[in-house]
């Protein structure tokens, strides 16, 4: 297929209406008539030769092939406008939306409580947030994703921003009930809070390493979910054990809400990376939000 400039004008009219939910409120954004942005999808659809929206009368969603047209265009509209920028002079200015895809024990954990600092810092600029563990298509009209666990995607650029500890916790008034286990193996004989992996829907193993040696327990709880926070406030409840990890959990230990426990045996890392879909130099606002990363997270 040869290309057409007007596909562009298209693919613009297509990232409207996706953001937007329907053909009105994309017009009103385009300064176009709700009918012309109906002929401009209409016009991309022929082109690209596949139906790239379900239409209802109250709304328009994305149909698979056009989540991956979506998911595959969008970086490269990015390019332009970041090309559009940079000789407009304005490419050192960390202005306008950034979008991101967070993993949810750095966005509520870590990100939340300090972005006061980081927008009262760039007035510019304004943040547009998914939070999420999963890691399909994570980077569709995204600027930047951030996900804990080992590198994945080879198509992706992908940044290391730090390693953090895995550790172990428990409430105060749950160990003065239960006791202190001595050793990994004496949670057997504790209730715990399990943390659901979002890519096989079980929950994660409990890993323990100290001086070289590593071995996994399996423990048992009778609360599972998938949410940083609510296994945090279970924990200072006295709900049981919690397996997690130590990037953001001070503030518990200072205030006395929570007590780190089996601390010899904490020697294992987590890794968390950055991921952008472009090669090129990223943006002005990604720079700054990667600079403001690593400096919350020491």
């Amino acid at each position: 297929m040869s290309f057409d400039a007007r596909i562009l004008t298209g693919v613009g009219v297509l990232a409207a209406v996706t953001e937007a939910g329907n053909f009105a409120r994309a017009a009103e954004t385009l300064g176009l008539t709700p009918s012309g942005v109906s002929r401009a999808i209409a016009r991309l659809e022929a082109r690209v030769g596949v139906r790239l929206f379900d239409r209802t009368p109250r709304s328009v969603t994305l149909t698979e092939e056009g989540r991956r047209f979506h998911a595959r265009v969008m970086p490269l509209l990015a390019g332009i406008d970041e090309a559009a920028t940079e000789i407009a002079g304005a490419a050192a200015a960390v202005s306008g939306k950034l979008r991101l895809n967070i993993d949810p024990w750095f966005a509520r954990i870590v990100l939340a409580p300090n972005l006061p600092r980081f927008l009262e810092r760039h007035p510019l600029l304004s943040l547009d947030m998914i939070v999420s563990n999963h890691r399909e298509e994570m980077m569709g009209g995204m600027d930047l994703a951030v996900r804990f666990g080992p590198m994945e995607g080879a198509s992706l650029i992908a940044r290391k921003l730090l390693e953090t500890r895995v550790s172990t916790y428990a409430a105060p008034a749950y160990l003065k009930r239960n006791g202190v286990p001595g050793t990994p193996h004496e949670l057997l004989h504790h209730e715990t809070i399990l943390f659901r992996d979002p890519q096989t829907g079980r929950p994660f193993t409990w890993g323990f390493s100290r001086d070289g040696e590593t071995f996994d327990v399996d423990v048992r709880g009778r609360f599972t979910t998938d949410d940083p926070t609510t296994a945090i406030e279970a924990c200072i409840a006295g709900q049981g054990i919690f397996q997690g990890l130590e990037l953001g959990i001070g503030r518990w230990i200072e205030r006395g809400e929570l007590v780190q426990i089996l601390a010899d045996w904490s020697d294992e890392t987590y890794p968390l990376y950055a991921y952008r879909a472009s090669r090129h130099l990223p943006p002005a606002k990604v720079r700054a939000f990667l600079d403001f990363v690593q400096e919350i997270a020491r």
